[in-house]
């Protein structure tokens, strides 16, 4: 495992952050709880002292599955819990934004009973509530970690903009945008924020799974499912596209024999100099080592020069 030191927060942090969306029970395929579990222990056992969750996984299961795995390791202490607030979980394919102080100091005592710690190490607001001003919601996270109940505060899904209005009402430690070789979208913002000195863990980093190499052929997945509601690369025409990017890291893997597509990509996205870690869900044992496995190599400035050739011929 690879470690940096997460912005100015003074927390070094495992350069992968598993993330937990599916841990949580809904919106992609499902492992039993055991197996889930298990992915957690996994992912601490190798190295990640860093893992993201939110209530608006199903309703905190993916927070209560973290907080008792961590409590039977009493591995608390080892590792930094992002979990978020702002956004209500309604129903598999259903989520209300929600930046009231009301909501927010509700969330953040469900979350610490669910994570079954005292304190939350950096709450980030999901995603921002057009219908709440910034100053209720962020002074309201100012007052929690007065409190100590948080310790570090950032945003999620924030344009620049909105964190500069944001950032008035309380200091912003920590963006987290979606960013890969097929979203590149962030770029700008994300090199803003790590120059404020942001910590910035980018979630998506494999593309919903489509940067894995798995899905060669269209498929159709159920309309609760995050591959057909949130993650819009395995449907035409970018999915046809990602496919010719497939080909060069299909030619990477065999020069390297066999790499895991996975590893290709996580690669990719961790070596930016503006990425703190990378947020990489996995709900089994198996995927977390080979996730971890990652970052055990690095791509070198010839393949990095391929994989950004065929992004921008493909995807621009």
């Amino acid at each position: 495992m690879r470690y940096k030191m997460f912005g100015k927060t003074g927390m070094k942090v495992s350069e992968l952050c598993l993330g937990t969306w599916g841990i949580g029970g809904v919106g992609w395929y499902e492992q039993s709880e055991d197996t889930r579990a298990d992915a957690i222990r996994a992912a601490v056992e190798h190295g990640v002292t860093f893992i993201d969750t939110a209530p608006a996984y199903n309703s905190g299961a993916a927070e209560r599955l973290l907080g008792k795995a961590l409590e039977d390791m009493g591995a608390r202490k080892d590792v930094v819990i992002s979990t978020k607030c702002g956004n209500v979980f309604v129903d598999a394919s259903t989520y209300v934004r929600d930046g009231s102080a009301g909501t927010i100091r509700r969330q953040c005592e469900e979350s610490l009973r669910n994570l079954r710690t005292d304190y939350i190490d950096l709450y980030l607001v999901h995603w921002p509530d057009p219908k709440t001003p910034f100053e209720e919601t962020m002074s309201t996270l100012a007052r929690l970690k007065q409190e100590g109940k948080i310790l570090h505060v950032g945003v999620s899904n924030f344009s620049q903009a909105q964190m500069e209005e944001a950032g008035q009402y309380c200091p912003i430690e920590a963006l987290q945008p979606q960013y890969s070789m097929v979203a590149r979208g962030s770029e700008d913002l994300i090199h803003w924020a790590a120059g404020q000195g942001m910590g910035v863990m980018a979630y998506g980093a494999m593309g919903g799974g489509i940067l894995t190499g798995a899905y060669r052929q269209l498929q159709t997945f159920a309309p609760s499912d995050s591959r057909n509601r949130f993650y819009k690369h395995f449907q035409e025409p970018m999915f046809s596209k990602i496919m010719e990017l497939l080909k060069v890291m299909d030619r990477i893997s065999e020069q390297r024999g066999g790499t895991p597509l996975a590893q290709i990509a996580l690669n990719w996205t961790a070596q930016k100099d503006d990425i703190s870690a990378c947020i990489v869900g996995a709900q089994s044992r198996a995927k977390v080592e080979q996730n971890c496995a990652a970052f055990d190599w690095s791509l070198s400035p010839e393949e990095t020069a391929m994989l950004d050739q065929a992004v921008h011929q493909y995807l621009d």
